[in-house]
This record gives structure tokens, sequence and C-alpha cells, in this order.
């Protein structure tokens, strides 16, 4: 467990660097395994969230995410929103594409991203930034 994580409540992690894609990916881990995530799903959130969080840095020029322990009437869940205030994604339908990539992540791309979490969603403007929020439910 991660010192000082409070995990009744969302934790927010600042991106401006490598070591805080690291942070992000060690409060994924964190999270998920409060929410008693199998093995499995863990591992695909964490590789989700790392995607999600070097985006946010390489082509957001930085930002944060917030993580959160969710329940609905059936489970319980890990969820995360990734923000940016950078250019935006101005083709959201070739950005989700499969295959598509502009180099240096995990070669994942967005698509790849939103087939390792059961929930995602993307508000992305060009000029204002994009918001992406992902859910992985326990099974």
């Amino acid at each position: 467990m991660t010192a000082g994580v409070d995990l009744g409540r969302p934790q927010a992690q600042a991106i401006r660097s490598d070591e805080d894609v690291v942070r992000v990916r060690q409060l994924v881990r964190t999270f998920a395994v409060s929410a008693r995530l199998s093995l499995v799903d863990q591992t695909k959130l964490v590789t989700a969230a790392s995607e999600l969080a070097r985006n946010t840095l390489v082509y957001g020029g930085g930002g944060s995410a917030e993580v959160t322990v969710v329940e609905d009437d059936r489970r319980r869940g890990v969820r995360i929103v990734f923000a940016d205030s950078g250019p935006g994604i101005p083709d959201i339908d070739l950005a989700l594409s499969d295959g598509y990539t502009t180099g240096g992540g995990l070669g994942l791309g967005l698509s790849g991203a939103r087939r390792l979490v059961d929930d995602f969603d993307i508000w992305t403007t060009v000029g204002e930034g994009t918001r992406i929020t992902v859910t992985k439910w326990s099974r």
C-alpha cells in the first residue's frame, strides 16, 4: 500500500514528468488491490493507466490523474480520470482506430487502452484539452 493514501477518497496525481507516470501506475495498482480486482484485471488497468498517463504527459503537455474506488449495486471498481489542457485531439475517430500511433508510448494507443478497461469515455476539444475517464470493475 502507498503511504498516506486514503482509499476511501479520490486521490489526484499531477503528471508532469516520467516519474509522475510511474507514480500514477503505483497509485492505480494500490486502488485496484483495494477494490479486489483480480491480478489479471489489475494488470490490464495499470497497463491502460500507464498508456493514458504517458499520453497526458507527451501529447497533453502534462495534466493530472484522479483515482477513485467506485461501487454500484453489484460490484466495486476503480475509476481514473485523466485530464490535460493541451491541444486536444483533432480527429477522435482516427485516434481511436486500431493501429493508430504517433510513437513513443507502449504502442497500445487509445484503442488498446480502451480494450483493457470496462468503461471508456473521452471528451476533447481542439485548443482546450482532453479528459478521459476509464473504469475497471471487479468480476
